[in-house]
């Protein structure tokens, strides 16, 4: 009865709900009843475009302890707020513009016009990073020699034969990152090659650092230390890559730091509640093919990323979308497979 009650939907949203609502008063206070609109929109931005996200976050938050998951929850919320959506991105206009700290931080309050068009001029190296990492995470999963359930079946079963040579998939992301410092334009070659090669080489790096501990620790049935940390460390990254996508789309919306970062980090919080009621309700259990799912709309993601690089600026609403089809698909293929599985089982 107590698992029930701990997966009960009511328990896990209400405080995101209460959230929502008191920053929705705050903004309508400080910022008027008109800024209510675009802080609704820019929560569903974050939670659409971050859908997919809580799935793959859900595998991983379901192998740590009840004490990781909570701070996954709090402190894991101000990082993802404060520091992936306020200062992360302020370190990005401070390195392309050349300004230091304060005077960015002055930028973004007193001129958020010319802080937005500045962060839209580091897109390239954001784009170039985010698009490695997501695709290098894709690319893991269907690049398993041990996976033996395949939804796309032609494709995975073949993607899973490569699983067999460890370098395969670094040496596709050492072509991929070639390939677009030969293909953008010339002012922005030398920042893409090195955003990508980083959000390459940092995503293999948790992964080492990941397993490593998770070697060590004893056999408990969660992560627990170092191994706990490194998963937790791994979760934030994700959030950081899915998350400043959005915040420059953010921008094409308002200008308004506050507001942005008020709308963006109530989805947040949205997206990590989900992300601990997947794992409560054990849903990765239920639908067989979700973390497939969830996967591809990681790689069609970062494939987007790298399209942005062309100044080829797909909607929103058309890249937001995309992570809800994979999963919808997926779900709907999982309950296909277990309807027509269930009459052979009783037929037994």
């Amino acid at each position: 009865m107590n698992k029930i009650n701990n997966a009960h939907p009511l328990r896990i949203f209400w405080i995101s709900a209460l959230l929502t609502l008191v920053t929705a008063g705050l903004v309508g206070y400080l910022a008027g009843p008109a800024s209510l609109w675009i802080f609704t929109i820019l929560v569903i931005l974050e939670v659409t475009f971050s859908f997919d996200n809580a799935v793959i976050n859900g595998k991983i938050l379901a192998r740590m302890s009840p004490f990781w998951q909570r701070l996954f929850l709090t402190v894991g919320i101000l990082f993802a707020v404060f520091i992936v959506r306020f200062v992360l991105p302020i370190f990005i206009v401070m390195i392309s513009s050349g300004h230091d700290f304060m005077n960015v931080v002055t930028m973004a309050f007193h001129d958020p016009k010319m802080y937005g068009e500045t962060l839209h001029t580091a897109a390239p190296m954001i784009n170039a990073f985010g698009g490695s990492f997501l695709v290098m995470i894709g690319l893991s999963y269907f690049l398993d020699r041990h996976k033996d359930v395949h939804w796309l079946k032609h494709i995975e079963s073949r993607l899973s034969k490569f699983g067999e040579y460890e370098s395969f998939k670094i040496l596709v992301m050492l072509l991929v990152a070639m390939l677009l410092y030969a293909t953008v334009g010339k002012e922005y070659q030398a920042a893409v090659l090195a955003a990508s090669i980083t959000g390459t080489v940092l995503h293999i790096a948790l992964n080492l650092f990941e397993r490593y501990f998770s070697k060590r620790q004893s056999t408990s049935k969660h992560l627990v230390g170092m191994a706990a940390f490194a998963s937790f460390l791994y979760l934030n990254v994700l959030d950081a890559s899915f998350s400043l996508d959005g915040v420059i789309g953010a921008f094409a919306i308002t200008n308004e730091v506050l507001l942005i970062m008020a709308g963006l980090g109530a989805g947040a919080f949205w997206v990590r509640s989900l992300t601990i009621y997947l794992v409560r309700a054990k849903t990765l259990g239920k639908y067989r093919y979700l973390e497939h799912g969830a996967h591809w709309a990681i790689l069609a993601l970062g494939i987007v990323m790298f399209v942005k690089l062309y100044h080829i600026e797909p909607p929103e609403w058309l890249t937001g979308s995309l992570g809800l089809i994979f999963i919808a698909t997926a779900i709907i293929s999982s309950v296909l497979e277990r309807r027509r599985k269930t009459p052979s089982v009783e037929t037994e």
